[in-house]
């Protein structure tokens, strides 16, 4: 529903048309006000000069954001090393994905998220899925779980939140936040011990697995149930499901890496699946879901700190001499590598930290872990721009303010979470004075007096991103946008003159001698830890509605229509400790700062634990909350566990409006069912069990419906609302469909939906449906 909500946003009345500049220049403090494009870029400019001169290159700092397109990522990586010549880059993906992407790396030699086709779920016969809510994150991913589970496929959600995906699952593992690599060591520990192992596969294929094993004997089943709270049956159980299944699929998201073991833990499960045997099989395989638009292609080419583009190391002689040589420059030009994203926003304004920063794609004062720090040092630098659509809550601390394009409005590529390359186009101009941000970077270039080196026409920076990339890990040598339009996107890596390769690992891995590598891992506890003054752990997550720090989403009314509050989802039993009830307004308190949200008790969370989710700013801000404290790999903060405090709040409480519980539910209608056809012209409602009416006080929308046909002439399912035809959906003789819904609108409560069938006059045979819908 945030995709078919989203051009909402193109005309939206806070859309920033024109570039805004502080009244007294230097003084935040003062109002903005419409400027020209001269006098912003001249602006950014003088003040880029003026700390570089003072404090030297590193003075001044980019930060990128996983929604660039490939081209704009690339460029502002380019920008950074060719313009700025500065090592002070890094970008808001360091939040999401980084420690998967460092344990792929570390195992693998290559870091792709899903190493393998999304359609390659559905062949899944064992899912353990740990960490992810796909139901509400992702949606149109639920559809191959579903062929999965419809296939006999069993399904593992590991949660501590009763999430709209757990309720789907076969099993439901809840751990305790933060114990998720106990819980994969168990599990191996588990799968060895019933001697469900690939023994021969980790002959051949990998290289660790000694020290590994060793390992193990300290993640005995009864121990692991001390720490994560997961019953060994239940260990037992999945352990089975695992080690039996002909294939059989383990995927990783941020609830399991989002901490300062988020790397290990990821290594954890990959080390269980590799013992598995199941990297490189067909339905098989270890993978991490991205999370944000771009999220794989913005993390490959050049706006971390410590990469060029095709996944490059910095500090690689030859990787610095071949995109040198592409951008026409020395290498000894080339700065080094630069902090991390937290650890750049620590430095803000300090002695040999960044002193004029340029924001593009992030929203940091509501999306960087412990908020008000991160703010008091933006408050703290020389200078701050910020590109953006809206007057984000980061934007109203800048300086200057670019008005940017939208998606509607810009040429690009875009790479999905199964690392295939995608084309974007433009349907239209941006509005008013709103440029896209290779315009703005570019006209920064040229003011510096690097611009010969830059240019702004998407398509010339994809040419030159696939000769940068051209031999790297993520090679993109071979995709054009020819290719991507004739094969519906490319797969990388994909050579100059290669085919793409949709599925890796089949024959070898990217590391040096072709083997994975196992690598030992042991748990250790929690950064902080709880103790009389903080009892709970906080954890925090996204809701279906919203995306990200929610600049676009809190701005779209059918996304807010009953979630203008943050709420905080604890277990009856701990709210009834603290005297709170559905609907009151509670502070939750951390060692770093107080937000305020309306309680909902719900049974489906740990007791232990308190969930809120992360999309608002202000004094509901998650992240004014959370641990900075770092993962010493991948440089990931600890955003899924803290200690918390919770009381409620006295006084008048706020007016929400409408039912508290925000949840969502899949609900499908789904069988085999005999029809005999009273003509094309006169469909008739198929079976009583596919009639469904939207409950009170809930909103429905539908996302699929598929159907297939036994007999040898063509039907007609007719998806039904109140009676009116909404979507035919013809299906040939012995043949099947499967269409996406996501374009249809809100179904309100009260509302009738069926499904009819229409066929010829006396033809006979039977029909499959399966229609999903989403209730929130």
């Amino acid at each position: 529903m945030k995709g078919w909500t989203a051009a909402e946003l193109l005309d939206h009345p806070d859309r920033l048309l024109t570039p805004l500049v502080r009244t007294v220049p230097g003084d935040r403090g003062s109002p903005f006000r419409a400027a020209g494009w001269d006098e912003a870029l001249d602006r950014t400019v003088a003040a880029i000069t003026a700390a570089q001169e003072r404090y030297g290159r590193n003075s001044v700092g980019c930060f990128g954001g996983g929604g660039l397109t490939n081209e704009k990522a690339y460029l502002l990586g380019k920008f950074a090393r060719v313009a700025l010549r500065t090592a002070s880059i890094d970008y808001n993906g360091r939040f999401c994905m980084s420690s998967a992407a460092a344990a792929a790396n570390r195992a693998f030699g290559v870091d792709r998220g899903l190493p393998f086709p999304l359609a390659d779920v559905a062949r899944a016969q064992a899912l353990l899925l740990v960490g992810s809510n796909l139901a509400d994150t992702m949606p149109p991913a639920m559809q191959y779980l579903n062929e999965a589970r419809d296939r006999g496929g069993g399904l593992v959600v590991v949660d501590p939140r009763t999430s709209a995906t757990a309720k789907t699952a076969t099993v439901h593992l809840r751990p305790v936040p933060g114990t998720d690599l106990v819980l994969a060591n168990g599990l191996l520990h588990l799968v060895l011990r019933a001697g469900h192992a690939d023994l021969e596969y980790i002959a051949a294929r990998t290289t660790g697995f000694d020290e590994v094993r060793a390992g193990l004997a300290a993640y005995w089943p009864d121990r692991v149930e001390r720490i994560t709270g997961v019953p060994v049956e239940d260990l037992q159980r999945v352990a089975g499901m695992l080690g039996t299944a002909a294939s059989a699929m383990i995927l990783t998201a941020r609830g399991a890496e989002q901490h300062s073991q988020g790397s290990d833990t990821a290594q954890a499960f990959i080390n269980l699946a590799l013992a598995l045997g199941l990297p490189g099989r067909p339905g098989s395989g270890y993978g991490s879901i991205t999370g944000q638009g771009n999220g794989q292609g913005g993390r490959e080419h050049g706006q971390k700190a410590d990469q060029l583009p095709g996944y490059r190391r910095i500090d690689d002689p030859a990787a610095r001499a071949h995109v040198a040589a592409v951008w026409g420059v020395d290498p000894e030009e080339l700065p080094g590598a630069g902090l991390s994203a937290q650890e750049m926003l620590s430095g803000l304004g300090r002695d040999g930290g960044v002193r004029a920063l340029l924001v593009f794609a992030s929203n940091v004062v509501v999306s960087a872990p412990d908020r008000d720090r991160v703010l008091d040092r933006l408050c703290a630098l020389d200078f701050l721009a910020v590109s953006d659509m809206f007057l984000s809550e980061t934007a109203m601390e800048a300086d200057v303010v670019f008005p940017t394009a939208q998606w509607a409005e810009e040429e690009g590529t875009m790479t999905n979470l199964e690392g295939r390359v995608l084309r974007r186009r433009p349907v239209r101009v941006p509005p008013g004075e709103a440029r896209d941000d290779l315009r703005i970077i570019t006209a920064l270039a040229r003011r510096l007096g690097r611009g010969a080196y830059f240019t702004d026409d998407a398509r010339e920076v994809f040419q030159e991103l696939r000769r940068a990339s051209s031999g790297g890990v993520a090679d993109y040598g071979g995709v054009t946008y020819e290719r991507i339009e004739a094969e519906q996107g490319v797969f990388w890596p994909c050579p100059e003159g290669g085919t793409g390769a949709a599925r890796m690992f089949t024959e070898r891995f990217a590391t040096a001698d072709g083997r994975a590598r196992f690598v030992r891992v042991e748990h250790r506890d929690a950064t902080e830890r709880l103790d009389a003054e903080f009892p709970y752990v906080l954890t925090t997550g996204r809701l279906m509605r919203q995306y990200q720090s929610g600049t676009q989403t809190r701005r779209i009314a059918a996304l807010t229509r009953g979630e203008t509050v943050p709420r905080a989802e604890m277990h009856p039993d701990l709210a009834r400790r603290h005297g709170i009830r559905a609907g009151d307004a509670v502070e939750l308190r951390t060692r770093r700062g107080s937000a305020l949200f309306v309680a909902e008790p719900a049974d489906g969370i740990r007791p232990d634990t308190i969930f809120v989710p992360f999309h608002w700013g202000g004094e509901s801000g998650a992240n004014a909350l959370t641990d900075p404290s770092l993962d010493p790999l991948s440089r990931m903060p600890a955003f899924k566990a803290c200690a918390v405090a919770v009381r409620k709040v006295e006084g008048p409480q706020p007016q929400l409006g409408g039912r508290t519980h925000m949840d969502s539910t899949p609900r499908f209608l789904q069988g085999i069912f005999p029809f005999t056809g009273k003509g094309l012209d006169a469909p008739y409602l198929l079976a009583s069990e596919l009639r469904y009416v939207v409950p009170d006080g809930y909103v429905t929308q539908p996302v699929y419906l598929r159907g297939g046909n036994s007999c040898d002439e063509m039907v007609c399912l007719i998806l039904m609302r109140d009676g009116v035809p909404m979507r035919y959906l013809p299906i040939g003789a012995k043949d099947g469909v499967h269409v996406s819904l996501r374009v249809v609108e809100d179904l309100m409560a009260g509302t009738t939906i069926e499904v009819y069938v229409a066929a010829p006059d006396g033809v006979a045979g039977s029909v499959v449906v399966d229609l999903g819908l989403v209730e929130v």
